[in-house]
């Protein structure tokens, strides 16, 4: 598969087999979550903690948020772990807003985002935009109806973003980002969570050329000789390459990848402590697909193998597991800091040699 179809499929495209298995289980009784069918149809009730539980952690939550310099100034641990047990649904919106730094960029530019849609905009993108309304979320009570409140409003978050940064303009993979901010939030605060995770989060990853985006699929094929050697040595062996599984993983921070419970709880983690966790996610999910020798031995080439990659099974996409895995991986700061300066310098090695 090529780097172009590679991020193609991370936009929005869908196989004939998604396609069936999400036409057979469609409902009239939404989810806890919206959702009328798909992939990411949760028809049982979510195990809760006690209603005492969760009281004293909204209440914990809501005094973070009103001193919520001081506590990120001088208490970021406490945050952190607080993010690591899951954020309250009922304080999850504006906790994210105030984690990703969109409330800051919403309190320094009030006005912008009204007069971004007041611009015309580049034809091709709002054109390209317009394409890809339908294919985000489909089953979800807010994207459900064509050209309904939820797909205008996801219109307008991408096109303020397209005018805001002419550069990267529209890509395909912020649609779904953007679209599950827009389940969260109101719109002018999603489309500022969307620009801070766009530029800050994961800066250079909409570039042209992807460079970016494969250098850190470098770095995470590194980190998995360290986390679960035998894998890496299947992937090597069978010449599968990062880009071929994790390009969706990293361009859509695993909106199309992970079920509902799972990915509210990889986000709380994932804007707090930045792009790390989502490749603690995918080296979890690596080890879990992979982990087991038989399945390595069935996966005897390249397509089997990715086959495997895109439909893991459910029990390692579960949020528990999951979640227990990511905090459990022996990696630092400084592992990581150490392969994206090995990789960073391997790069433009390369790249100084092919300019000589």
């Amino acid at each position: 598969m090529s780097l172009q179809k590679s991020v193609k499929s991370a936009g929005g495209e869908r196989s004939e087999q998604d396609n069936a298995s999400i036409c057979s289980s469609v409902t009239t009784q939404p989810d806890r979550h919206g959702f009328f069918g798909g992939a990411q149809y949760s028809p049982e009730p979510k195990r809760t903690l006690s209603p005492s539980t969760i009281l004293k952690r909204e209440q914990k939550w809501l005094r973070m948020l009103n001193n919520w310099e001081a506590f990120m100034s001088k208490n970021y641990k406490k945050v952190r772990e607080r993010c690591r047990k899951g954020i309250p649904a009922s304080v999850r919106p504006k906790a994210w807003l105030y984690l990703c730094g969109g409330q800051l960029l919403l309190e320094k530019h009030p006005d912008e985002y009204e007069e971004l849609l007041k611009a015309p905009g580049d034809p091709k993108c709002m054109e390209d935009i317009r394409k890809d309304l339908h294919r985000q979320f489909p089953y979800h009570e807010m994207f459900i109806r064509e050209e309904g409140l939820g797909q205008q409003e996801l219109f307008c978050v991408l096109k303020a973003y397209s005018v805001l940064n002419p550069k990267v303009g529209y890509f395909q993979a912020q649609a779904p980002v953007a679209a599950f901010l827009l389940m969260h939030m109101p719109a002018v605060q999603a489309f500022w969570c969307l620009v801070s995770i766009s530029d800050k989060y994961l800066n250079g990853y909409y570039n042209p050329g992807l460079e970016v985006l494969q250098r850190d699929g470098d770095i995470l094929h590194a980190l998995l000789r360290r986390t679960a050697p035998a894998v890496h040595r299947h992937l090597g062996k069978h010449r599968v390459e990062p880009v071929l599984y994790a390009t969706e993983w990293f361009l859509c921070a695993l909106t199309r990848t992970l079920p509902w419970d799972s990915l509210l709880r990889v986000w709380d983690c994932f804007l707090c402590e930045g792009v790390k966790v989502l490749f603690k996610a995918a080296l979890v999910i690596l080890a879990g697909a992979l982990g087991p020798a038989k399945v390595r031995k069935r996966a005897c080439g390249l397509c089997e193998t990715l086959e495997v990659l895109r439909h893991p099974p459910d029990a390692v996409l579960a949020e528990d597991y999951l979640m227990y895995h990511m905090q459990r991986l022996n990696l630092t700061e400084e592992d990581f800091e150490f392969e994206h300066q090995r990789q960073t310098a391997k790069r433009r090695a390369m790249a100084n040699r092919s300019g000589s």
